[in-house]
């Protein structure tokens, strides 16, 4: 991040019916440190520094008094989501995060905020595939593609990530397990 620049808005997605979770919200789920996991990527946003808004359906999440951006479209996926968050945000960068990673650290979340690139998306990649939700977005190069995308009814983040030229962002093979997310019940050792 650079003086001149303002930080990027850290946008914690937390739609998705939680089906395979039995409809608990995934980001009420207690990571491993007891803290909710989207209460624990706000406590991260605030330690580097970084303003966070919830993207989706929040009403679960309401007592915790967050911000939230709307799905451009209900029920059309995390797509819709990115473009209601870059319709919503005026300019500037946003760092878009699944609610379910209860293993994130505050350096790995600010070397993605200070990573100097002037790609119009920086994402790690695995395996030929881009983590779309552990990326950081340019508004200003990224929302017209992510429209369009959405209007001809293409809900694939894969696809956004490559036509918009998605640069890698390198992440350490120590690095990788803290993208670990929670989807079913076994996941939480529970």
């Amino acid at each position: 991040m650079t003086d001149e620049a303002a930080p990027p808005l850290l946008a914690i997605f937390v739609g998705g019916a939680a089906t395979r979770m039995g409809g608990q919200p995934k980001g009420l789920l207690r990571a491993p440190d007891g803290r909710s996991i989207v209460g624990r990527w706000r406590d991260l946003a605030a330690e580097v520094g970084l303003p966070s808004v919830l993207v989706g359906d929040a009403r679960a999440y309401a007592h915790l008094g967050m911000d939230s951006v709307g799905d451009e479209v209900a029920g059309a996926g995390p797509l819709a989501g990115l473009v209601g968050l870059l319709r919503a945000r005026a300019e500037g960068q946003s760092i878009a995060v699944a609610c379910d990673m209860p293993f994130m650290t505050a350096a790995l979340l600010r070397r993605l905020a200070c990573t100097e690139s002037d790609a119009a998306i920086l994402a790690p990649r695995r395996d030929g595939r881009y983590e779309p939700l552990f990326a950081r977005y340019d508004r200003a190069r990224v929302s017209t593609l992510a429209e369009r995308q959405l209007t001809d009814g293409d809900r694939s983040l894969q696809r956004l990530l490559r036509d918009a030229g998605t640069q890698d962002f390198i992440l350490s093979d120590d690095e990788w397990p803290l993208l670990a997310d929670w989807d079913e019940p076994a996941d939480t050792g529970g």
